[in-house]
C-alpha cells in the first residue's frame, strides 16, 4: 500500500482561497505530525497527495477521523477551510468517495 495524506476542502471556499488553503493544509500537516514514523515514511517518498473538494456534512464528518488538523482563513472572517490528514495507508471507506479537486 502507498502512504499518501487527504486535504480536504469546503467546495464553498472561494477561488484562489482554495488553493492556498491547500498548500497551508499540507505545511500544517506535516509540521503537527513530522515526529510521527507515518510522516518520515512519507517523506522518504514518494509523498503522494489526495485532495478533494467536500460539502459541509462530509467536512463535519471528516473531523471525527483521528490525527487531522484544521485551517481557518483570516481574510475569510477565520473561517475552517480545509482539514489536512497525518499520512497513512489505510483510510475510512468515505475518503474514496470524496470528489477530487480539478
Amino acid at each position: 500500500m502507498t502512504m499518501k495524506m487527504y486535504i480536504l476542502i469546503k467546495d464553498d471556499v472561494p477561488p484562489g482561497f482554495d488553493v492556498l488553503a491547500a498548500a497551508h493544509a499540507s505545511l500544517a500537516a506535516y509540521l503537527k505530525f513530522k515526529e510521527s514514523p507515518e510522516v518520515a515514511e512519507w517523506i522518504a517518498g514518494p509523498f503522494y497527495k489526495t485532495v478533494c473538494r467536500v460539502s459541509p456534512q462530509e467536512y463535519e464528518r471528516a473531523k471525527d477521523v483521528a490525527d487531522s488538523v484544521v485551517l481557518t482563513e483570516s481574510a475569510l472572517g477565520d473561517r475552517e477551510v480545509a482539514i489536512a490528514f497525518k499520512p497513512r495507508e489505510e483510510w475510512p471507506k468515505s475518503f474514496k468517495y470524496y470528489k477530487l479537486y480539478r
